[in-house]
């Protein structure tokens, strides 16, 4: 899990660079370019307008304020200080991602990216 928070960065680089080569008038797909355009900026769109759980949140005020996780999988890394420990739950509409016990990220649970089958990387 580490890995994709890692990566998330360039997915997000790789999209800005595809947005200004079409709109510099670098040839590419039209069809693949404007729904991965519009798919992204949908994602980010609905994220902005929900009520997810904010950066720095605890785990108790995330429970607290959310109620229990649908799941919760088994927490990943801490084998260095490089690496801590990274937790994630599994709400209806969204996940978080926690480093150690805090809020580093939440996103919707869409069939975008790799939480179509939350089990499966469990």
């Amino acid at each position: 899990m580490v890995k994709f928070i890692c990566r998330l960065p360039v997915v997000i680089a790789l999209a800005a660079i595809g947005s200004f080569a079409a709109s510099s008038g670098v040839s590419a797909s039209p069809q693949t370019q404007t729904h991965g355009d519009n798919l992204l900026i949908h994602r980010v769109q609905q994220e902005n307008g929900m009520n997810l759980p904010r950066r720095g949140m605890s785990m108790a005020q995330v429970e607290r304020t959310y109620g229990a996780p649908q799941s919760k999988l088994s927490p990943r890394g801490g084998d260095s200080s490089k690496h801590p420990v990274i937790n994630r739950w599994d709400y209806a509409n969204f996940i978080v991602y926690f480093e150690r016990s805090h809020v580093i990220h939440s996103v919707l649970n869409t069939p975008a990216g790799n939480n179509t089958n939350p089990a499966a990387v469990n």
